[in-house]
């Protein structure tokens, strides 16, 4: 059994610890909002947060997040950095297909969490492991910087990872 904590609430997962983390929070969780892409960590579609950080979660078994905290797209509501990406992805009409937005979105997050005032550096840097088969890369960088802007307009972003809230364990 691996404990851990999605989203703020504490969670159980009564499976194969090697399952992919993606799968655990799409099959056994129901969180349908981290895609799959390409299954090698090199698409970005099935992007969270790991204590914070920017994680394939596509070859991240789930014995890795034992303890740990995982943030997924439908978890960044009312966090500063995910809701002022969220509003610069919609000003700047960035989702085309829309496929990969939750992998961008967790990534720009996930940046911004950690540095509002990113370079153009930087952001590429961050942004480097999420596609777009529709091409919206400048779309994207735009709002990053809107985003960004918003973010130093108003108090400054908190931490990624949310405290666990005392919950019933969802046994998976």
């Amino acid at each position: 059994m691996t404990k851990f904590v999605i989203n703020a609430e504490r969670v159980e997962f009564r499976s194969d610890p090697d399952t992919p983390l993606l799968w655990a929070l799409r099959d056994f969780f129901e969180l349908t909002g981290t895609k799959y892409g390409c299954g090698m960590a090199q698409c970005g579609a099935c992007t969270v947060w790991v204590n914070g950080v920017a994680t394939k979660s596509c070859v991240t078994p789930v014995s890795a997040v034992e303890g740990k905290s995982v943030t997924t797209i439908e978890g960044v509501k009312g966090l500063p950095a995910g809701d002022a990406v969220k509003a610069a992805w919609i000003e700047k009409d960035v989702v085309q297909c829309g496929y990969c937005q939750p992998g961008q979105i967790m990534a720009a997050s996930a940046l911004l969490s950690k540095n509002p005032r990113p370079s153009d550096a930087e952001i590429d840097q961050a942004m480097s492991g999420n596609i777009c088969r529709c091409g919206t890369y400048q779309r994207v960088r735009e709002a990053i910087k809107t985003a960004s802007a918003s973010l130093s307009r108003g108090a400054p972003p908190k931490p990624a990872v949310q405290p666990a809230k005392p919950a019933p364990a969802k046994k998976g």
